[in-house]
């Protein structure tokens, strides 16, 4: 199953470069939006998995797209990017992958008891 990333950026050229490098992954699917109003039409209607936040995004565009993403989906992974290659677009979401797969992983834990009963064996 495909990583579904929606990447919102304001200068389209620079968009259109970080949607390219997503989807240079096999395992990821990335789909651009310029606006927040697109942005936030897109997530109403499919399911990401990740939202990248990159270039041109003020602080309070930040605070607002987070609130209503989380607000729709808790388990929203949200990363901020702002350049510095593709290696490390890669590595960030990938880390933040991880990170949620580590979390969300089960974990078992048993009591054996099997013993608790038992007495010395001692005969004379």
């Amino acid at each position: 199953m495909q990583t579904e990333i929606l990447i919102i950026g304001r200068n389209e050229e620079i968009l259109q470069t970080v949607v390219r490098l997503v989807n240079n992954n096999p395992e990821w699917i990335g789909t651009g939006a310029a606006t927040d109003e697109e942005a936030i039409e897109k997530f109403h209607h499919h399911h990401f998995d990740v939202v990248l936040l990159t270039n041109g995004i003020s602080g309070e565009e930040e605070k607002k797209l987070r609130k209503i993403f989380t607000h729709q989906d808790a388990d929203i992974i949200i990363i901020q990017h702002y350049g510095g290659g593709s290696g490390l677009l890669q590595s960030e979401i990938r880390e933040a992958l991880d990170k949620r797969k580590a979390a969300n992983k089960p974990t078992v834990s048993f009591t054996d008891d099997a013993l608790k009963n038992a007495g010395p064996n001692i005969n004379k």
